[in-house]
């Protein structure tokens, strides 16, 4: 088996396909693998794909692309119908297509252009398209950009998606809950008043009685142990206020979070925003078993009021701090600082810094790029950071951008106008 390595860029851009390979804004490296054994195929595609600046992976039977699979995951798989002995092509399709981690790779046939009954077959497992043989390099290319970037699409609208969908339900049951609990919290303040009033009704009856006290009330008053109920009373009324405060600030942060009602544009306080999603993320901030409690320090300036779409911007919190609390796993004293400042009064900045292992200046290139992620295969998208980036500067017009070293921690600076228009 051989790995190759280079880099691809894509690009929206209508033209020859090796152009628009080359002409995307921001560059992406994005991965191929070819399942082949026939030594003139693979010379003619890695060329093609050489050329284009594909990463690109080699195996050369069924068994090995699927041994390979477990460890990397490839954004395109392309998939020769003529197998050697072994796994065939189409029982290779249907594996990939069967696993929860490949499913969604998309997977391209090459096939003879009069193969109709295996291009047939092919599609009905589960591939998405198939490449003519003799290869033409721009029908290469061009399938390979165009599946590249519906994976990507298509990825994106899922999380978009389940994004609303969390925002909707996080809101109803914030909403659900609220009403509930400040009727409790609200009837506690009567009901400690009520009870002191008996309580010193009661004191003022014990003290005033006459000497002569009637045997079953004394019993009782021994056998509930009538002055440790005084004291403790007042303790249960103060830990029930205290839970139920608590449970009132988290809905109250649940709703300034999702913030349906402000879907649209409209000014709100960022530093707001910040608490909320901390309140959120405060179980994950406690004492773990691989690290101390995470300290936050919070520096923040004076700040006017922004004009956002402020859930969109809680959820660049939610992502950034999220991967902070990560990178601190195993760190001895870890902290997070999260420091805003107004510019100029034009543009605000918002940055969030750890003290972890920091980000080597490789990684730093790709970490705004859809799919990229540093974490083992299946726990995580590579969408976060990529949301993050597109919601701060196509939505926002700001910036969005990471200072780090290895063994200096990582700060990820937010910067958007006050007034978006």
């Amino acid at each position: 088996m051989v790995w190759v390595t280079v880099e691809l860029t894509l690009s929206n851009t209508i033209g020859n396909p090796i152009e628009r390979v080359k002409n995307m804004e921001k560059a992406q490296k994005s991965s191929i693998l070819i399942v082949d054994d026939n030594p003139m195929n693979l010379k003619v595609l890695f060329e093609v794909l050489d050329r284009a600046g594909f990463k690109v992976s080699v195996a050369k039977s069924g068994e090995s692309a699927i041994r390979r699979l477990e460890n990397t995951l490839p954004d395109v798989i392309l998939l020769d119908v003529m197998m050697p002995p072994g796994i065939d092509e189409f029982e290779t399709c249907r594996r990939m297509k069967e696993d929860v981690k490949t499913k969604e790779i998309p997977v391209i046939f090459m096939t003879a252009l009069a193969d109709v009954k295996n291009k047939v077959k092919g599609l009905e497992i589960g591939a998405v398209d198939y490449i003519t043989k003799p290869f033409q390099n721009e029908e290469v290319l061009a399938r390979i950009s165009t599946h590249l970037q519906l994976r990507k699409a298509q990825v994106q609208l899922v999380h978009s998606e389940k994004m609303s969908s969390l925002g909707q339900l996080v809101a109803g049951v914030a909403h659900e809950i609220n009403n509930p609990v400040n009727f409790i919290h609200g009837n506690l303040f009567h009901a400690r008043q009520y009870t002191q009033q008996l309580l010193d009704l009661l004191e003022l009856l014990y003290a005033n009685q006459s000497n002569y006290m009637a045997p079953e009330i004394q019993d009782m008053i021994e056998e509930i142990d009538i002055n440790f109920i005084i004291k403790d009373l007042q303790k249960l009324f103060n830990s029930m206020q205290i839970g139920t405060k608590r449970i009132r600030e988290i809905v109250q942060s649940l709703r300034k979070f999702s913030r349906l009602d402000e879907a649209e544009l409209k000014a709100v306080d960022l530093q707001e925003g910040l608490d909320s999603t901390l309140m959120l993320l405060e179980s994950r901030l406690q004492v773990m078993p691989d690290r101390a409690a995470i300290q936050v320090v919070k520096e923040y300036g004076k700040l006017p009021l922004v004009e956002c779409y402020a859930g969109e911007l809680n959820q660049v919190f939610m992502n950034l701090l999220a991967n902070a609390i990560d990178a601190l796993a195993n760190i001895p004293s870890p902290q997070i600082i999260i420091r805003t400042l107004l510019i100029k009064d034009e543009r605000v900045q918002i940055s969030i810094a750890d003290n972890g292992p920091g980000i080597s200046e490789s990684v730093q290139k790709q970490i705004f790029d859809p799919f990229f992620t540093t974490k083992p295969v299946g726990s995580g998208t590579g969408l976060g950071l990529s949301t993050s980036y597109q919601i701060v500067v196509g939505r926002h017009g700001g910036k969005l951008s990471c200072i780090s070293a290895p063994g200096k921690g990582a700060e990820f600076f937010i910067e958007i106008p006050v007034r978006l228009w």
